[in-house]
């Protein structure tokens, strides 16, 4: 009898054990697909006074910390302030500065009004930075890996009478990078702070799902990022319900003279807003709707259900952001449009679903777009655009560039890998990263032949998709598929050690 009640006993513990090592084991999965799959939150409140140009906000984010670290406050970019009377870097340059502001100089900024946990207890917070453009949440307790916490930020946000990302103008209101947004963390750096910049787009952030809702005045026509799951008007207002799971960013633009088309791509709804009384409306509807299937064909599937290419005053050419781009209303030539709608287009892929610092390594995203601008073209002839020939002017715009360079400065520098504050002028910035970005892929694709580098490339947005990548990460990327190292063929570019002939 003993040995039977010994036997049940070890039969039970070695059920026992098992049991547990099961749930262990489930444990950790679960653990790693939290940490894999979890993202923050952006629940915004939106209101827009056209008398006063100022948007009201009330904003609750859900942050998670996908970190191996532990914090004890939470930094927020708040790029507004860029545009506020006495700010240390100008948003535009010297050159861009009349077209910029054509009724004069005006400024704009971010004002947080409070800041609460989610049981509304007030938050201690201070504005920082190197120039007022960072806002520094206290948090209540330590926030360790894979653990989250709520906020809650109100802000008003005014607008400058400008022609750029955030602002009015006379045909179109641009909300980009309007709200506080969370800094990315890097583990053994810490949390990416830098300011704005006029050189390029110096915006770095993290996948998130965004649930917004925006009140404007009904005589304006929206277009945004996300997707509108509810609209409704009452009175003389539209109440605009928005969602946008998993994009890297959220932007909307507002105008009175819009007109729009639309076509169906597969699951992708295409739509064109340009101004009522446009004729090449349809012109442009079909250069974004080829360009979207040319580059789900090369890159992938593109995985949301819509994206809105829309005009706008804009002093640059074009600006992407997630399921919205921005194409300047000062471009009057059809063939630049469609150049404009390519590269801000085959930013869907490179930056918002393959992110990368723009800050710091803008040649990732800027000469990708690029260089997806030139196969393009080489694979849709009706668009009368000869590729050899954009190779070669872009070879003699960067050896131009150089001549004068040296000439007024006794010598170039041709590094294409640093950060935007460190290139001294916009038409330095310009060169080195979209002119060289091209120049330095045309030319990978003569190594390695095409067939390689787009299944490379398509392998990196597989990936890489609603991750960022960094420079090494991207090099290594290629020397996964290419079976050899990389290394020295992109270094020698970003470094500059590459003579262009």
């Amino acid at each position: 009898m003993a040995n039977k009640i010994k036997g049940k006993y070890i039969f039970w513990g070695v059920i026992a054990f098992a049991l547990l090592a099961v749930l262990f084991v489930l444990s950790l999965m679960g653990a790693k697909n939290k940490g894999e799959d979890a993202r923050s939150t952006y629940t915004m409140q939106l209101s827009f006074d056209e008398n006063s140009n100022t948007l009201t906000g009330r904003q609750t984010i859900d942050y998670v910390n996908t970190s191996d670290n532990m914090f004890t406050s939470l930094p927020f970019h708040l790029y507004p302030n860029a545009f506020r009377e006495g700010s240390k870097t100008p948003v535009v340059s010297t050159a861009n500065k009349a077209e910029a502001y054509p009724n004069g100089e005006s400024f704009g900024q971010i004002e947080i009004t409070s800041v609460k946990y989610i049981d509304k207890s007030p938050a201690n917070f201070e504005i920082c930075g190197k120039d007022n453009n960072i806002l520094n949440v206290i948090l209540q307790e330590e926030l360790y890996p894979e653990e989250s916490t709520q906020l809650e930020i109100s802000f008003i946000t005014t607008l400058p009478n400008i022609n750029h990302r955030l602002g009015f103008g006379e045909n179109t209101i641009n909300f980009g990078n309007f709200y506080p947004v969370v800094c990315v963390y890097e583990e053994g750096v810490g949390f990416s702070q830098n300011p704005y910049h006029s050189n390029g787009d110096p915006f770095y952030s993290e996948c998130a799902d965004y649930y917004v809702s925006i009140k404007y005045s009904s005589n304006f026509t929206l277009a945004s990022g996300g997707e509108i799951t509810e609209n409704t008007q009452k009175e003389d207002k539209n109440l605009t319900q928005i969602k946008g799971e998993n994009i890297r960013d959220f932007c909307f633009v507002l105008s009175k003279k819009f007109d729009k088309v639309s076509r169906q791509i597969d699951e992708v709804e295409v739509n064109y807003f340009g101004y009522a009384g446009d004729e090449n409306l349809q012109v442009c509807l079909q250069t974004s709707v080829d360009a979207m299937s040319t580059f789900q064909e090369m890159y992938g599937k593109y995985p949301y259900n819509q994206i809105s290419i829309v005009k706008s005053n804009f002093v640059h050419g074009g600006m992407e952001y997630p399921n919205i781009v921005l194409i300047s209303d000062k471009i009057t030539a059809q063939n630049d449009i469609n150049y404009v709608i390519v590269h801000e287009l085959a930013h869907q892929w490179w930056y918002g679903l393959v992110g990368n610092d723009q800050y710091n390594h803008a040649w990732i995203d800027e000469g990708l777009a690029e260089f997806s601008t030139l196969l393009f073209f080489e694979r849709h002839e009706s668009y009368a655009e000869n590729p050899q020939l954009l190779i070669e002017n872009a070879i003699q715009s960067y050896k131009l560039f150089e001549k004068v360079y040296t000439k007024v400065a006794g010598s170039v520098d041709g590094t294409m890998q640093r950060p935007l504050c460190d290139f001294n002028t916009e038409p330095e910035y310009v060169q080195c990263v979209y002119t060289k970005g091209l120049i330095m892929f045309d030319c990978l694709r003569e190594g390695i032949g095409e067939k390689k580098l787009l299944q490379t490339l398509k392998y990196i947005v597989k990936l890489y998709s609603y991750k960022t990548i960094s420079s090494a990460e991207f090099i290594a990327c290629f020397a996964d598929k290419c079976g050899k190292s990389m290394e020295g063929f992109f270094q020698s570019w970003l470094d500059g050690r590459v003579v262009i002939q």
